[in-house]
């Protein structure tokens, strides 16, 4: 009788089988060989067992190159890896890593297979990122030693792997492969069984929601791509990583995932089974939100929906001179901006002291600038001495543009914007910066709502180049236009938005950020796992929880209650340990405590 794997020492996993050569399997048979270790690969094809050993050899001879490996290095890697087309090759394995298609049907073969082919004490891996890890180890003999090891793609570059655990699942395969994942030099982390488990099940909610986006005719697929790029340091936009990744591939992880949570944010857009089933699969199929030059290209060509490159259709107003009303942060790097590209500005608080406190805030930001040589010292003078500080709004009298950074009161804005109707000259642009309050509320405060556009920088804004360009149902088109050619002459990168709670970046980031809230408040991952998941799986510059105490948990509270008065999605509703926070005056980095604690300055 075999003995149970938990109460076996384990050995190191010298010998692995990797069980479908795909380019995910010939990449962990890379890592894997890079690392000592002897790979069987093993695919029911024999031209795709000589395609991975082919791009096993590419790879290396590249890394040769590069000296990342000695040729000696490259000889024995490539003597480790053998190809085979039957499973029995398995046997003398000590782990067997599946990365077949995301299908129960065949990775139930796969598994029922092994039993019969591997020893007692051989741990049996899935690199599923969507099924179920615990139905799979049931359908096992030995469900004890199945598990999840869900690398990232491409494995070699990805330093992120998810360990899996089912409650089937004994510690010591836990141990093992999580020691092996060191070995490689990788990063474990440990998480349990639900479908796309952390960095997927965070990712694939926000991927969709892009997509729904998109489909509602919201914004242009550039638009959206820009934004989170842009405005949250991201390095591929949401509709052109749903290409890479296979469109059809992330309607089959949302299918899993809304199985397990009927939340309908996980319920794939329809978008996604139209492009999948008319074979537009992204990427690989050469179209998918975008086209490309060819199947398996990345370089996107024109289509019929690529914008037009030329200038504005509709003629815009003059821009001279420029008011921003308020003493903040936000108000005073809008100022700056503007000086910076040459305009008079003039910046108007409550009091005078609060506007010369404001313009002396720039003069600190230009001397940074002067100090890391980004500008001259008579740059940074000649910047400054066009920003003129007021005491009263009536110093507006003669702007073409007036912006408000004030408070993020819809009540304290439209009290604001009666103030511009009255004082702005007649033509003069009226904008508000608001990051979740609808914009035509401040319109109907004014007897010229045509004049009244939204224009939401993001903080800080002299570096951020991103600014969301709100028209309401009654801006008019010479508006909107200026608007746009003006965000060009200060440097910034105009996407345009419709008039709806979130835009595009609070709408699609905040929904994630709530989703990682619950995953603590289910104990499913802890803080620290999830931002590291995040920022080594998905190449985000921060992890949810580092940002949420930067934003402010009180600032991302109000702004999940807007989106969730807005859409009435259930889905949306503001995790309750992020009320309880707020509640307890838990606000992140300014108060010295939120989802983390901060040492007082």
């Amino acid at each position: 009788m075999a003995t149970p794997l938990s109460d076996t020492p384990l050995s190191p996993l010298k010998t692995i089988a990797v069980v479908g050569l795909g380019t995910m399997g010939t990449g962990i048979a890379e890592v894997l060989v890079r690392a000592g270790r002897d790979v069987i690969g093993i695919d029911i094809s024999e031209a795709v067992a000589a395609q991975a050993l082919a791009a096993l050899e590419a790879s290396t001879a590249r890394a040769v190159r590069r000296e990342r490996l000695s040729e000696q290095e490259r000889a024995d890697a490539l003597a480790r890896f053998r190809t085979f087309t039957d499973l029995t090759a398995a046997a003398d394995a000590d782990l067997v890593i599946e990365v077949t298609p995301e299908s129960y049907d065949i990775k139930q073969q796969v598994f029922r297979a092994l039993d019969n082919i591997v020893r007692p004490d051989t741990i049996l891996a899935t690199g599923t990122n969507a099924l179920s890890v615990t139905r799979l180890a049931a359908d096992s003999a030995r469900p004890e030693r199945v598990l999840g090891l869900h690398f990232f793609n491409p494995a070699p570059a990805m330093k992120l792997v998810e360990v899996v655990s089912s409650v089937l699942t004994a510690p010591t395969a836990v141990t093992a492969v999580t020691n092996l994942a060191l070995d490689l030099g990788k990063e474990p982390v440990a998480v349990g069984d639900r479908p796309g488990f952390v960095a997927d099940g965070l990712l694939f909610g926000y991927l969709n929601q892009a997509a729904s986006m998109y489909e509602a005719k919201y914004a242009s697929r550039e638009d959206i791509d820009a934004a989170m790029k842009l405005g949250c340091g991201l390095p591929m936009g949401p509709l052109a990583l749903l290409d890479l990744i296979g469109v059809d591939t992330a309607r089959t992880v949302l299918e899993a995932m809304y199985a397990e949570s009927r939340d309908r944010l996980h319920a794939p857009a329809p978008i996604l089974k139209q492009l999948s089933e008319a074979g537009l699969t992204g990427r690989k199929s050469g179209r998918g939100f975008y086209s490309y030059e060819a199947p398996g290209s990345p370089t996107v060509v024109r289509d019929a929906l690529t914008p037009l490159s030329g200038g504005p259709e509709v003629p815009g107003r003059t821009v001279r001179s420029v008011g921003v009303a308020g003493s903040g942060t936000m108000a005073s790097g809008i100022a700056e901006v503007f000086a910076k590209a040459g305009y008079e500005v003039v910046l108007a608080a409550r009091t005078e002291e609060k506007a010369q406190a404001a313009k002396a805030r720039i003069g600190k930001s230009l001397a940074r600038s002067v100090d890391k040589g980004r500008m001259t010292a008579e740059a940074a003078a000649s910047t400054l001495d066009l920003i003129v500080p007021a005491g009263s709004y009536d110093a507006f009298a003669d702007v073409d543009l007036a912006l408000e950074a004030v408070a993020e009161d819809l009540e304290v804005k439209q009290q604001l914007f009666g103030v511009f109707d009255k004082v702005c000259k007649p033509g003069a642009i009226l904008a508000t910066t608001t990051s979740s309050l609808p914009v035509v509320a401040c319109a109907r405060a004014t007897s010229r709502p045509q004049d009244v556009i939204g224009m939401h920088f993001f903080n800080p804004a002299p570096a951020m180049k991103l600014v969301e360009v709100v028209r309401t149902v009654l801006t008019a088109d010479d508006v909107h236009a200026t608007v746009r050619e003006l965000c060009g002459k200060i440097r910034k990168h105009p996407v345009d938005c419709g008039d709806r709670a979130g835009f595009i970046v609070n709408a699609l980031l905040f929904p994630y950020l709530n989703n990682a809230i619950k995953m603590v408040q289910e104990h499913y991952a802890t803080l620290d796992d999830i931002d590291a998941a995040m920022k080594l799986g998905g190449g985000y510059p921060m992890g949810p929880f580092e940002l949420l105490d930067v934003v402010g948990l009180d600032v991302s509270l109000a702004i999940e209650k807007v989106l969730h008065r807005e859409f009435r999605d259930p889905g949306l509703a503001p995790a309750p340990l992020l009320e309880h926070l707020v509640a307890a005056g838990c606000l992140g980095r300014k108060t010295g405590r939120g989802f983390r604690e901060y040492a007082r300055r």
